[in-house]
């Protein structure tokens, strides 16, 4: 005989113990709540699942595929990053190009009827050059401006979509996505416009960093075994709109297709406004809400306005002050950062890099990402999943950050383009580090810290995004002019960064880390009450008020 209730182990929010029925978990509090029945691998268990329609609508959903397609939020997410990478992948390979040209016409003297673009390397015109420096040097102070932006509200802007949802916040992060793109148009349309006015539209998109804010939107309904994958596939979609958003730059002029990319921008926006659901529920929200309302009434109505500007000041030190609740997090950080100073540099500098020293053109740059886009969509599409299941999340990371060290050796040491799409097709497995690591972290947390989490961790990129590209391009400014490699010398010292970070992710601990042995430790124990799990504080450091919510959000 099926046994007819399984004692479940997992501390929630009031640390109730819960008794679990054939279709209820009841809390001894009093409160029921329904909740799918897990086994030790985190499966649906046949044993304790409802009977009837009930258990195979829920064992049917046990496909990952069949989860996230009939999830509401998510396949609408996926479409939308999809459209948005379509739209701004179109422009980035023509933004230095006519950011050069531009540069080069005011600030240098160039009255060449050619762009500067026309010529080869070794052929360009000193103001060419120097407009190209400019280009790079603009594009590095964008970064730092943006990302210290981020790192300023990223987290607290998480913690209020955990308050008030997730749309609003992604709409008004697509609206600021829009306006660097409108002033690449305007630049093509007058010649006296200075690009200072791209940059600035540029540097505020980090004022709300709307993808972290899909990641939660995608926490809030997917199970926390299969949420690595499913921010994979998230990826996935943008690699599809990065692979083929070249081809738009070959088919049309570049002032035709930064036209088409604001446009497809537009309808980006519109789709947000009126097709985007809301996956943050009521409840989750009121929760919230009566949190907030209970800190403002233990502050009291005589808070002076000393007090409220500090409090304001405080709050992104505070929101992000999770990443330090215990050695998982800690690690996580370093390595996010470490990993972070490289691959914002890769992906600011790397096109001015191809295109001043090996000649590259629309139709390589169209190749480049082409190549980046389709391998990222079949690794992070296909094989994410089965290398979380194969290795665990702990190699994932290992592997990804290993790849990562020997891509930017072969960007620094190349001497033709067939090194440097060699490097490219490698660099795609770095992409699997980071839906990897916000999954370890969304799975360490309560459902109502979702926004935060993902919030705080983009906070933390952002800072390492900040300076990443001002230190290889500091490395570069002292090395351009060496022999052999020369300016590739920026990407020698990525490497060793990206080495650093491998040593992080060696560091961390299997049973938090791994969702498969986190899920057998925390999820169920035995009829005879003798718990599987050491104590929270054992499993999730030594911060006792962190209890992790380990029920799954459908």
């Amino acid at each position: 005989m099926p046994p007819q209730q399984t004692g479940i182990t997992g501390p929630r929010p009031n640390n109730s113990t819960e008794e679990v029925s054939d279709d209820h978990v009841m809390a001894t509090d009093g409160e029921n709540y329904i909740r799918p029945q897990l086994t030790l691998d985190g499966a649906l268990d046949p044993l304790v699942a409802p009977r009837g329609k009930l258990r195979t609508s829920l064992l049917r959903r046990e496909s990952f595929l069949m989860e996230f397609a009939t999830s509401r939020g998510p396949p609408q997410v996926v479409a939308l990053c999809m459209l948005l990478a379509l739209a701004l992948g179109s422009t980035i390979g023509i933004v230095p190009a006519v950011v050069t040209d531009r540069y080069a016409r005011l600030n240098h003297g160039y009255s060449d009827s050619y762009d500067c673009s026309h010529y080869h390397s070794n052929q360009k015109p000193e103001a060419c050059v120097a407009g190209n420096n400019d280009a790079q040097n603009a594009s590095a102070l964008t970064s730092l401006v943006s990302n210290l932006l981020t790192f300023v509200t990223s987290s607290v802007i998480g913690s209020m979509s955990d308050e008030y949802g997730r749309k609003g916040i992604l709409v008004l992060g697509i609206f600021l996505s829009i306006l660097g793109p409108t002033c690449v148009v305007l630049l093509q349309l007058f010649d006296e416009m200075t690009p200072t006015w791209y940059y600035v539209a540029s540097g505020s998109t980090g004022l709300v960093n709307w993808f972290a804010v899909a990641l939660s939107a995608l926490s809030d309904v997917i199970p926390p075994k299969w949420r690595a994958p499913s921010f994979g596939l998230l990826l996935a979609g943008f690699s599809l709109g990065f692979a083929l958003s070249p081809l738009l730059a070959i088919l049309f002029s570049h002032l035709g297709v930064s036209i088409l990319s604001l446009a497809l921008l537009f309808g980006g926006f519109i789709f947000s406004i009126f097709v985007l659901p809301e996956t943050l529920s009521q409840e989750r929200m009121q929760d919230f809400q009566q949190v907030r309302r209970q800190e403002v009434l233990a502050r009291g109505p005589n808070e002076t306005f000393l007090k409220k500007l500090i409090r304001v000041l405080v709050r992104p030190v505070k929101e992000i002050s999770i990443l330090n609740r215990n050695r998982l997090f800690r690690l996580l950080s370093t390595l996010a950062f470490f990993s972070g100073m490289v691959s914002t540099a890769d992906h600011s500098l790397l096109l001015y890099y191809v295109e001043d020293q090996f000649d590259f053109g629309d139709r390589d740059i169209a190749i480049m990402f082409l190549i980046m886009g389709v391998l990222g969509m079949f690794v992070q599409g296909v094989l994410l999943k089965p290398m979380n299941d194969f290795f665990g999340e702990r190699r994932v990371i290992i592997i990804a950050f290993l790849f990562g060290t020997l891509t930017n050796l072969l960007y620094g040491l190349a001497t033709n383009k067939g090194t440097i799409f060699v490097a490219l097709g490698m660099s795609v497995f770095v992409g699997v580090s980071f839906p990897t690591i916000s999954a370890i972290k969304s799975n360490n947390v309560n459902e109502s810290e979702q926004g935060r989490i993902q919030g705080a961790l983009y906070s933390l990129s952002a800072l390492a995004s900040a300076v990443g590209p001002l230190s290889l391009r500091a490395v570069y400014n002292m090395t351009k002019n060496d022999s052999y490699p020369g300016p590739g010398i920026m990407f020698v010292f990525a490497a060793v960064l990206y080495f650093v970070a491998v040593l992080c992710a060696v560091a961390l601990p299997r049973n938090e880390a791994n969702s498969s042995e986190r899920h057998k430790e925390t999820f169920i124990h035995s009829s005879s009450d003798e718990p599987l799990l050491p104590s929270s504080s054992e499993s999730y450091g030594s911060d006792s008020s962190f209890s992790p919510e380990i029920h799954n959000t459908v």
